[in-house]
């Protein structure tokens, strides 16, 4: 018995079993709300309409350094549109963080390397 886990008797399993699958819950909670693709995907939405704001009324000086071509106008929406990706695509596949029979299960078995 380690200081750190209080000993749970045998006739306590059922409560054990409901505090797993709450920390179960808890974690993947936690794995979707720092998934990668989410803060990637929030990055270029905001920088995209930032850059699309800036080139929605561009002077001519910007124009013309950019040989006439609304440079931040156009790449403030692909960035929109690569934003937009990241979230749909973190939406459609969320991430599902293994359940402890699973990791359980995995330090059972030896490495396959």
């Amino acid at each position: 018995m380690t200081p750190d886990k209080p000993h749970r008797p045998k006739s306590d399993a059922a409560a054990l079993a409901h505090e797993i699958e709450e920390l179960e819950a808890q974690s993947a909670s936690a794995a979707r709300l720092f998934d990668i693709r989410r803060i990637i995907g929030a990055l270029f939405v905001v920088y995209g309409i930032i850059v699309t704001a800036m080139g929605i009324d561009p002077t001519d000086a910007e124009l013309a350094k950019a040989q006439d071509v609304n440079i931040n106008l156009w790449t403030g929406l692909a960035m929109l549109a690569l934003g937009a990706v990241f979230l749909l695509w973190q939406w459609l596949r969320p991430v599902v963080p293994p359940t402890a029979q699973e990791l359980a299960a995995a330090a059972e078995r030896p490495d396959a390397h």
